[in-house]
């Protein structure tokens, strides 16, 4: 019995009369309402907040952009040879990569089971690796609205 006494106290009690129960749904709706537009408050600055974010983001996009047309404009001969430098180091990459894929293909078991060797890998190829795809990043993107207009552009 005295097990009986103690199982009940895990339980919450719950009124199940009539007038009990509406009171309590009436006041459970009224702090549902609430909470509901409290949390379509905080929705509504959220996307505020985002649209400033994208606006922000977009200007500074079109600013860049437009920076970048500009220096196309005042330097289309670099301009040109950017995407010819770009389109050379594409092939350069290309060959690169071919290598890299050998070298994993040759060694796999060794750089999946040693340290060593794949920290080696690593540091042969990767910063070679990064600092290319940086430079025909930035060659690419010094060239590509120039060689779209040049092919646009009648004269």
């Amino acid at each position: 019995m005295s097990q009986s006494h103690s199982v009940p106290f895990m339980f919450s009690q719950m009124d199940v009369s009539a007038g009990g129960g509406v009171q309590r749904s009436a006041t459970s709706d009224l702090d549902q309402t609430l909470l509901l537009r409290e949390v379509l408050a905080a929705q509504d600055r959220t996307n505020e907040l985002l649209e400033e974010l994208v606006g922000v983001m977009a200007t500074s996009h079109k600013q860049r952009s437009q920076e970048l047309h500009q220096w196309r404009s005042a330097n289309p001969r670099l301009a040109t040879a950017c995407r010819d430098a770009a389109e050379t180091l594409s092939r350069v990459h290309i060959e690169y990569l071919e290598r890299i894929t050998e070298e994993i293909n040759d060694s796999a078991e060794d750089l999946v089971d040693g340290e060593f060797m794949f920290n080696e890998f690593v540091d042969r190829f990767g910063p070679r690796l990064a600092h290319l795809n940086g430079v025909i990043q930035v060659l690419a993107q010094l060239s590509s609205t120039s060689h779209a207009a040049n092919q646009t552009d009648p004269a």
